[in-house]
């Protein structure tokens, strides 16, 4: 359950409730002795606490009505609102706004209604232990979210900190690097750093053969690649063989001068309607951790297999919907960039995505039939933009010489809305 965003209250209710009622704890593994000075006195004068049963354990002893966090976890939310006004506190692990519950309620309740008292991040703990510079570390959270959201950050030589989503996290990591070429990367596993039970353990990921790791642990990873890893470049147009396909598939060269004309920004959405094994749509959300992408497809195997492709390469930000457009795209957020791979010419499809599309959007069209590039230049004619044909040839064997193969030409037609 999400809860709306706060609403504007009346000049007389804000002016009752401006002063800040909500203090958010970031709290460690040392309990009270780590909390400073006017995070006790917060918390001591609160009338209302919440938090998970481990802060709240660390917290103890507490006078005030406790509350431990509720399943669904949203439904704690209303219990904080429905004191507004009343000194409350929240628990939170740690730096509460770096993948706490800070920003979550920071959405809910006005920021000059709230007192944050952050401690360290386990991130800055582990950069710390590590003796490893925090910029220069990828800092990435596995807690609730797919393993494979790691992949685009292995790289040669990265610095990795990860937050596990439980004991089982570093082993499962382990074997990942072991699958992608990366055995000779070191593993290090921290647990309950700051507090009494506080170790740290490290393991090549090839023999990784760490055991009995507590839940609340952080995992660092120093990057080896062998020479043939699979790594995720940060260049588009991957290799075609990474990409399980049926043969619609949109070619390396090709797909990289696709991602060029659809210009991807920092945390912009992409339709990529006719999705097929998914290239397109996987390459845009590499660009940048924040981009998403919406796959239509009609076909539930060839969707199924674009999330194999999405998967293994990291790009846990493509959202795959089986359907066919134009009906697939009612209701969808707009975008703001469209990719039309196929289904260009079906009635309908064009309209629907030209008017979802944000002002300053870009529409890309990649078409290969005559019928379709006929339809492109009509819409060339109405709404400008520009238009190229790109045509590729492969080197191949020719019996025991080689010769130039030529792919079908594609036209393409690129326009961006007023």
């Amino acid at each position: 359950m999400r809860m709306r965003p706060f609403s504007p209250k009346s000049e007389a209710e804000s002016s009752m409730t401006k002063a800040p009622w909500l203090t958010i704890i970031g709290i460690g593994e040392d309990g009270r002795a780590g909390l400073s000075p006017a995070s006790l006195a917060a918390l001591d004068r609160a009338e209302f606490v919440i938090g998970g049963a481990r802060h709240l354990e660390l917290a103890a002893p507490l006078s005030m009505q406790a509350q431990t966090w509720p399943s669904p976890f949203a439904e704690g939310y209303p219990m904080i609102l429905a004191r507004r006004g009343q000194p409350t506190c929240v628990l939170a692990t740690g730096d509460p706004f770096h993948y706490g519950v800070g920003a979550e309620l920071a959405r809910l309740v006005p920021a000059d209604e709230i007192v944050c008292h952050p401690q360290p991040s386990a991130f800055s703990l582990a950069a710390a232990r590590m003796g490893w510079s925090l910029p220069d570390c990828d800092c990435v959270s596995l807690h609730g979210r797919a393993l494979e959201r790691i992949v685009p950050h292995l790289q040669p030589g990265a610095r990795i900190l990860a937050l596990s989503w439980d004991g089982s996290t570093p082993e499962q990591l382990a074997e990942l690097l072991k699958a992608r070429g990366m055995g000779a990367s070191t593993v290090t596993v921290l647990e309950a750093m700051g507090g009494p039970r506080e170790r740290v353990r490290h393991a090549a990921a090839s023999t990784f053969g760490i055991t009995d790791i507590d839940p609340l642990n952080t995992i660092a990873v120093e990057v080896v690649a062998a020479t043939d890893a699979r790594i995720v470049t940060l260049a588009s147009g991957l290799p075609d063989a990474w990409f399980e396909n049926d043969g619609q598939l949109t070619k390396a060269e090709m797909r990289a001068l696709t991602l060029a004309a659809l210009a991807p920004k920092a945390g912009e959405l992409l339709w990529d309607i006719g999705l097929g094994a998914g290239s397109v749509g996987i390459e845009w959300c590499l660009r940048h951790p924040r981009n998403r992408c919406i796959g239509i497809e009609e076909r539930p195997e060839r969707a199924e297999r674009a999330r194999r492709n999405a998967q293994e390469l990291g790009a846990t930000a493509l959202d795959i919907r089986i359907g066919q457009a134009p009906d697939a795209l009612a209701d969808l957020p707009a975008p703001d960039a469209v990719f039309i791979g196929g289904g260009a010419s079906e009635p309908g499809v064009f309209d629907a995505a030209w008017t979802a599309l944000k002002p300053g959007g870009r529409l890309v069209v990649n078409a290969v039939t005559l019928e379709t590039e006929t339809l492109l230049g009509a819409l060339y004619a109405k709404h400008g933009g520009s238009m190229r044909r790109l045509a590729l040839s492969r080197l191949e064997a020719v019996g025991g010489m080689h010769g130039w193969r030529a792919a079908m030409p594609v036209t393409q037609w690129v326009v961006t809305k007023p």
